[in-house]
């Protein structure tokens, strides 16, 4: 009896479990929705902010000003994780992802400036000694374009010392549901290419947001006046630019963590549910076993009687 009870007290702590992870899956399906949208619905604002510069390269020298120079110092990768787990490999796949770029540039701890975007991320890289500069952990998903600002001026200064010569953002670049990719992207210096490869992988290649006909025209090398010069409107675009870059990056992190979690929660779900049969399935075994045994003691009694 003592088997059947312990079973017992199995099938209802796994039930209970499937009840938390089932209600984990809705939550994450609500949220992974609204972060769907809003991450797809801001990739043309981004692509068409991103493609000015490209614009512009055909009719300024844009190579003087500060935040398109390359020159020696460290690197600061910025690193985008979600501040809780239960979403599957998300967190681990941008870590490795991050820690491969870090070996791949022959960088050492000391060469590496780390900003956290999330506390697992940040939590990761100070436990091995890296400088995290600037965390920012709690990341509502109703963030907005002037929240990032911060980080943007903090790497902005530190490239304008000379302190910082390149800058990279890791995060997890939404494609659908079940799919999400780590990705890298170089943001610092800014320069045509960089930011013509940002924009490639943040338009979907089809679907409601999908890049049209007209803005698939390539319009990089157009003469364009500027008034009142080039400096002046750089000096005001660039960083507007970083700003969007690492916004969107955040943004299709956001989805994709969602979604991750609510394809974990349900596997989690599905898991526990057969977990449940299966010891039921074993509880009704035992049980059944116990009464034929019962039920051949007394019948044994019986005959031994007679």
């Amino acid at each position: 009896m003592a088997s059947l009870k312990n079973i017992k007290l199995k099938i209802i702590s796994v039930k209970k479990t499937s009840t938390v992870t089932r209600a984990m899956e809705a939550v994450s399906a609500v949220k992974m929705r609204k972060s769907q949208e809003r991450a797809l619905s801001t990739r043309m604002f981004a692509a068409a902010a991103l493609s000015a510069l490209e614009r512009l390269a055909g009719s300024a020298d844009m190579s003087s000003y500060p935040l398109m120079q390359s020159h020696p110092g460290k690197t600061v990768i910025i690193v985008v994780t979600s501040d809780k787990g239960l979403a599957g490999s998300l967190n681990s796949a941008i870590i490795k992802k991050a820690e491969t770029e870090i070996r791949d540039r022959g960088l050492s701890v000391a060469e590496t400036i780390i900003i956290a975007i999330g506390r697992r991320g940040a939590d990761y890289f100070a436990n091995r000694g890296y400088e995290v500069r600037v965390r920012h952990e709690n990341v509502s998903d109703d963030i907005s374009e002037t929240d990032v600002r911060s980080i943007t001026d903090t790497l902005i200064a530190a490239h304008a010392s000379g302190e910082v010569g390149t800058a990279l953002v890791v995060y997890q670049n939404f494609i659908s549901t079940f799919e999400q990719h780590p990705s890298m992207r170089q943001i610092v210096p800014v320069t045509a290419e960089t930011m013509r490869d940002f924009v490639q992988h943040i338009r979907p290649a089809r679907g409601k947001y999908a890049p049209t006909e007209a803005t698939t025209d390539s319009h990089a090398t157009m003469p364009y006046s500027i008034e009142p010069s080039a400096e002046a409107v750089l000096a005001v675009l660039l960083p507007k630019l970083l700003n969007i870059a690492i916004f969107h990056a955040l943004l299709e992190n956001k989805a994709s963590e969602h979604s991750a979690r609510m394809v974990a929660m349900k596997n989690a779900t599905d898991n526990a549910k057969e977990r449940a049969k299966q010891y039921t399935r074993t509880f009704n075994k035992i049980r059944q076993a116990s009464i034929t045994r019962e039920i051949s003691e007394i019948t044994s009694g019986i005959e031994a009687m007679r």
